[in-house]
């Protein structure tokens, strides 16, 4: 009898990672430059690698407890209680993940059933989709457009709310425009939140990474949010431990143990070398982060004037995260063909717009996450190649 390798009707509408195809398709050619992955291009913190050295040295390499060692649960907890006042329960209100992405998957797994709907972020991270279709929901683009600062519109949002509606993802800073929502876009969001009894998954993975006058608040701290918030954070960004592969969601306990039951029986385990290591990086100092956001920051403001002088893109400032989201449209190309010509007249990666959602058309997303002088080099190849563009 033949076999009948059929691929399950949910995965159907998936397409694969737009940024990792670009990257896996390009990875060896020689003078490339790659502003495509949310990377940063520092090294951990001296004292996560050396945490890490004398963890394999201990043999700390066995089996943890599903929801992750003790020892990283109680710093999440300080954590979260120093900075945001926010109290949350090791034992039963923390779970350690792999990497921001297996939490909001986890979080959408053990809140939504088939066919409830999830407002995303549009343009979004890109795994926002994709999660939400493979627990079984059905994804709603919340547009958060350049006329609103990247922000979504309340009045918007509100028409989107139906009966079926379930959960709504919010992602401040924000992937891929840089956006950072004011503590009153977050209260009026809060507000919607709750009147329609709704679950908010809240991912502030870039939460350190901040300028001007722009603050990072966490969602869980406004009005009657805390029992209904996920928050989803991840080491990989604030301590450039990309590579370690962790994360971590804090929520109220039927919330986290219903993702923790999911994750039993998929991952078993957060690897216990990250663990950690993501320990030390909580618990030792913090100078580290400043110092890097203190060299995002120049970046920042290279990207943002650089892509202005170019005729045909406009660039919005970005207050938060490591991504500049030019606007392309006057060039009247579509995103992934001015991409495409990027990579073949510049020998430059840039993620097509498109990739985050059909509200990011019409855009480019450029990661100034690389170093200063690939990024300037950069931008002088994007500049003569769009001269020619036509």
């Amino acid at each position: 009898m033949q076999t009948r390798n059929k691929i399950a009707e949910r995965l159907r509408t998936i397409q694969p990672s737009g940024i990792r195809r670009l990257l896996s398709s390009t990875h060896h050619i020689p003078g490339m430059i790659s502003l495509g992955l949310g990377e940063p291009n520092a090294s951990p913190p001296r004292h996560v690698l050396e945490a890490t050295k004398q963890a394999v040295n201990e043999q700390k390499t066995r089996y943890t407890p599903s929801n992750g060692i003790e020892e990283l649960r109680e710093a999440l907890a300080k954590k979260f209680a120093r900075e945001y006042a926010l109290r949350y329960d090791p034992d039963s209100e923390i779970l350690v993940t792999i990497g921001a992405t297996e939490a909001i998957s986890l979080a959408l797994m053990a809140s939504i059933d088939p066919g409830d709907e999830v407002l995303i972020p549009d343009p979004g991270f890109v795994c926002y989709a994709p999660a939400v279709r493979i627990a079984g929901g059905v994804p709603v683009s919340m547009p958060i457009l350049e006329n609103d600062g990247f922000k979504p519109n309340l009045e918007t949002v509100m028409s989107l709310i139906t009966n079926r509606s379930r959960v709504m993802i919010i992602n401040s800073p924000n992937n891929p425009t840089g956006s950072v929502f004011t503590s009153g876009d977050l209260k009026r969001l809060s507000k919607l939140v709750v009147e329609n009894g709704l679950i908010a998954v809240s991912d502030e993975v870039y939460e350190k990474i901040t300028y001007d006058n722009a603050t990072h608040h966490c969602l869980a701290m406004f009005p009657d949010m805390r029992d209904r918030t996920v928050v989803v954070n991840s080491f990989s960004k604030s301590y450039a431990m990309t590579g370690f592969r962790i994360g971590c969601a804090l929520g109220p306990k039927d919330l986290i143990s219903g993702m923790l039951l999911v994750h039993q029986f998929l991952i078993t385990c957060v690897d216990s070398l990250s663990q950690y290591a993501a320990t030390a990086a909580l618990e030792g100092p913090q100078n580290f982060v400043v110092e890097m956001v203190s060299e995002f920051n120049k970046r920042r403001k290279l990207v943002h004037e650089r892509l202005n002088e170019i005729k045909g893109i406009d660039c919005t400032l970005p207050k938060g995260a490591f991504y500049a989201f030019p606007n392309i449209r006057a060039l009247r190309a579509t995103s992934e063909n001015f991409s495409e010509f990027l990579f073949k007249e510049a020998k430059v990666i840039v993620t097509p717009g498109s990739s985050f959602g059909k509200y990011g058309e019409g855009y480019l997303r450029l990661s100034y996450a690389v170093s200063y002088k690939e990024l300037d080099e950069a931008l002088d190849r994007i500049e003569k190649a769009a001269n020619k563009f036509k």
